[in-house]
């Protein structure tokens, strides 16, 4: 049943849903956290700690953050390849374009499958630089966040990365939120305005959110 549902158009479109609304609800958890940042290095700091002994002692340390980390990469893979699969599906259904544009379709309907390519290229780029390490600018230094994302974006190219991936984000999140509440059924007539203005909000509001904490370490309001 499982392999039925996943070689149907709908259920690849659910699967993409269901693990894209995952990923919204990790993003405004992520978001608000970073925005400790403001509050000082000790509270930031302490934020971040207290991220990996989340459960104790029930839980080992770091064990339910690893939970969350495993439930992340499932629901990326997962919306990656749903997508991938339904474009590719789409073009053999449709392998010449259309002669016309279809007007319904706007910037960033049109632009989210470039847009999720961005976010992935991201993804990997934001692990290697403020999780591992790999790519930081700068001494890296592990268990002092604060210090490491002042490093980051006392860099031009880490603020442009992190910038233009958090615009493609909104848009993504502009046009996939109203899409997810069509393919789980929530979408109506009578409700389209106002899921598309949900829409409009949580874009808005996560992408000025991201923002906010690079625009902060360029401003020295975050030093």
């Amino acid at each position: 049943m499982a392999r039925t549902v996943w070689d149907s158009t709908v259920g690849k479109k659910a699967v993409m849903a269901v693990s894209g609304l995952i990923m919204l609800l990790y993003l405004v958890v992520h978001m608000i956290g970073n925005l400790k940042i403001f509050f000082g290095t000790e509270e930031f700091n302490h934020y971040a700690h207290w991220l990996r002994t989340v459960g104790e002692p029930f839980m080992h340390y770091e064990w339910t953050l690893w939970v969350v980390r495993v439930v992340l990469v499932v629901a990326v893979v997962a919306h990656a390849t749903s997508a991938y699969q339904l474009s590719r599906r789409d073009i053999k259904a449709r392998p010449t374009p259309y002669a016309h544009r279809r007007r319904r379709a706007g910037y960033a309907t049109r632009t989210m499958r470039w847009g999720g390519v961005i976010l992935g290229l991201f993804i990997v780029w934001h692990i290697l630089d403020l999780t591992t390490g790999t790519v930081h600018a700068g001494g890296f230094e592990s268990g002092k966040p604060y210090q490491n994302v002042v490093d980051t974006f006392s860099t031009w190219y880490g603020n442009t990365v992190y910038i233009v991936a958090m615009l493609a984000l909104g848009l993504h999140i502009q046009h996939g939120f109203w899409s997810a509440a069509q393919t789980l059924g929530a979408g109506s007539r009578s409700r389209d305005r106002a899921l598309k203005t949900v829409a409009n909000v949580l874009a808005l509001l996560l992408t000025a959110g991201f923002i906010a904490v690079p625009v902060g370490v360029m401003t020295g309001v975050v030093s």
